[in-house]
């Protein structure tokens, strides 16, 4: 008898998944998933951004997902795992964001915004460990108190953990943190201090390798208008990039291009 715990129990006839009416168990593949988001700092604060794709097993479900929901004026979550879980959190920390700032007339620090989420994460538990309900979310923000960008990641368990310069999750995070960790070791400049631009056509080609190597990430379909969210969050709040915006940087810095 080998294998992780949770192999330990299918192994003793424990049901894993929800049990239907006929005693059946759901399988988790057939429930939706969104799969690859990142963050990254640049010269004004940090870039959230995520491929469109949410897929059931190996079934594409919807190609125009949004995986980055703004929470208040200056923080946004990234959602990787079951939608339907991620969509609920997020409606749940907007709402308390916004009473805290109404009931105190200031904003939550940014302390209190990552533990709200590291609590519903928390109390997610039952329902990731099912293999239903599982999310493992980036948290971006700016903190007006220090006056910098912030990432933070989570698995989906609630463990917190603050990524200094980038975060990746979903399926095609592997492929994205590869390339993310050879640029800003070796790259001809540190990532931290590139301009908008040039971090939206970075974001723009990461999606693009991730694409290509995992399936459950999609890729951008210029036939068809399909771009990745991307938005950048500064003191100023948070600022979705246009799709006419990234329509031009892909044509002139990703599409055919060899460098």
């Amino acid at each position: 008898m080998r294998g992780d715990f949770l192999n330990v129990l299918k192994e003793h006839g424990y049901a894993w998944g929800p049990v239907v009416g006929d005693g059946r168990t759901v399988d988790p593949g057939t429930i939706a998933h969104g799969t690859t988001v990142l963050a990254m700092k640049y010269r004004d604060g940090v870039l959230v951004a995520g491929d469109r794709r949410a897929t059931a097993g190996n079934l594409v479900m919807h190609d125009r997902t949004d995986k980055v929901l703004d929470l208040d004026r200056h923080s946004v979550l990234a959602i990787a795992g079951v939608p339907a879980t991620a969509f609920e959190m997020a409606r749940v920390l907007d709402h308390s964001f916004k009473y805290y700032r109404r009931s105190q007339l200031q904003e939550l620090s940014l302390d209190g915004k990552l533990r709200a989420l590291s609590t519903l994460l928390r109390n997610n538990v039952p329902m990731a460990v099912q293999g239903i309900g599982a999310v493992a979310p980036i948290f971006a923000g700016y903190d007006l108190a220090t006056g910098s960008g912030k990432i933070f990641f989570y698995d989906i368990l609630g463990a917190e953990f603050e990524g200094v310069e980038y975060a990746a999750s979903g399926s095609g995070s592997p492929t994205i943190r590869g390339v993310m960790y050879y640029l800003h070791r070796w790259g001809p400049q540190v990532i931290a201090q590139l301009d908008a631009t040039d971090a939206t056509v970075l974001v723009l080609r990461l999606l693009e390798s991730a694409a290509e190597f995992d399936s459950a990430t999609g890729g951008i379909k210029k036939g068809d208008d399909l771009y990745p969210v991307v938005k950048l969050v500064t003191s100023e709040g948070i600022a979705p990039v246009p799709a006419e915006h990234l329509q031009r940087l892909y044509a002139e810095h990703v599409e055919n291009r060899r460098v």
